[in-house]
C-alpha cells in the first residue's frame, strides 16, 4: 500500500470514530444505583469511589516509575572517561 492511501485510511477511520461517539456508563447498574442513593442521603460514598478510581488509575504509573528509578540507578555509569579531541569539527 502507498503511504498516502495509509494516511487517508487512518484519518477517514479516525473521523468516523470521532463522529459516532456515543456517552457510555463507567459504573455497573449497581454501583451507580448505590452512589446516587447515598448521595441524595447525603452521604459520602461517591468521593470514596472517586478517590479509589484516582488510586487504581495512579498504581500502575507510580509502580513504573519505581521500576524505572531502579533502573536508572542500577545500570547507569559512573566515573566514565570520555575521550574527545579538542579539534574543531567542520559539518559543512
Amino acid at each position: 500500500m502507498k503511504t498516502g492511501f495509509k494516511i487517508i485510511l487512518f484519518v477517514f477511520a479516525l473521523g468516523l470514530m470521532v463522529c459516532s461517539r456515543q456517552p457510555v456508563k463507567a459504573q455497573c447498574a449497581q454501583c451507580a444505583a448505590t452512589v446516587e442513593t447515598n448521595a441524595k442521603n447525603g452521604g459520602n460514598a461517591a468521593k470514596g469511589l472517586n478517590n479509589g478510581i484516582l488510586f487504581l488509575l495512579g498504581a500502575p504509573y507510580l509502580a513504573a516509575g519505581v521500576v524505572g528509578f531502579i533502573w536508572y540507578k542500577k545500570y547507569r555509569r559512573k566515573n566514565v572517561d570520555l575521550n574527545i579531541r579538542k579539534e574543531k569539527l567542520h559539518l559543512n
